[in-house]
């Protein structure tokens, strides 16, 4: 499983219903987009954080293995704002107000990426589905989901044990060898995942699927208090950030 997967289903938060933890995880990343950047972004930055290292119990170092793609992104983005494209300058010059937009939209797309990760940190995925198809999303989506959830993780195991196979073999000495490794564990991915793709169908089918796939849900009741904090601590760094705002 990838480390995310794991501190899901390790989370503090684990047994919570997903409508509890979507409104507190979403409902943050809506803050850090509509509020101003400065204070209100890094008010739900440092709100998050909080969360997350706090009570929802994800360690550190997770968080920011987790953590360091998509603020590569947000970094990557911001810098572009940096410089402008034509004009009086030259071809490429630095922008005026390059510095103060890049720090707005760093902060905006670091701290909404945050509520993202509150949410996936604290919800497996495996209890997020199945829930869809009572939220009005055809079955056949749902499955279609649930079994690529499932094969993406035999796939990567796939993919490493073929590594480590190739690795013990000295496949990894040279570049050439490099190249030759690469191309064979793409070859063998391949053949593999259709392998599996096949055995999967022929065992539905011996199982008699009829188009849905039934699975066991994890009981859980939407806490109308936890809810009910949780609107409590959006609604308080939004008042908090609009009156830093204004003075």
């Amino acid at each position: 499983m990838l480390p995310i997967d794991v501190a899901a289903h390790s989370s503090r938060w684990r047994r919570r219903h997903p409508v509890d933890k979507a409104v507190l995880g979403f409902g943050l990343t809506v803050l850090a987009i509509s509020l101003p950047p400065w204070p209100g972004a890094a008010l739900v930055l440092v709100a998050a954080l909080a969360l997350l290292l706090g009570p929802a119990g994800v360690p550190g170092r997770r968080l920011w293995r987790a953590y360091r793609v998509p603020l590569g992104f947000c970094v990557t983005g911001a810098l572009t704002l940096l410089v402008q494209v034509g004009g009086p300058d030259g071809v490429v010059s630095l922008a005026g107000d390059g510095p103060v937009r890049a720090g707005e939209l760093l902060l905006r797309t670091s701290a909404a990426s945050l509520g993202v990760l509150l949410f996936a940190f604290t919800t497996p995925l495996s209890d997020l589905l199945p829930r869809l198809v009572r939220a009005g999303v055809p079955a056949p989506v749902v499955d279609v989901a649930l079994v690529t959830y499932r094969m993406s993780f035999l796939l990567l195991d796939s993919v490493r044990r073929v590594r480590e196979a190739q690795a013990a073999r000295l496949g990894h000495t040279s570049r050439a060898a490099e190249w030759r490794s690469l191309a064979g564990l793409g070859a063998t991915a391949f053949v593999r995942s259709f392998d599996r793709a096949a055995r999967l169908q022929a065992g539905l089918a011996g199982r008699g699927y009829d188009g849905t796939l039934r699975v066991l849900v994890p009981e859980a009741r939407v806490s109308a208090r936890f809810t009910a904090a949780s609107c409590a601590l959006l609604g308080a760094l939004a008042a908090l950030a609009l009156i830093l705002k204004g003075r």
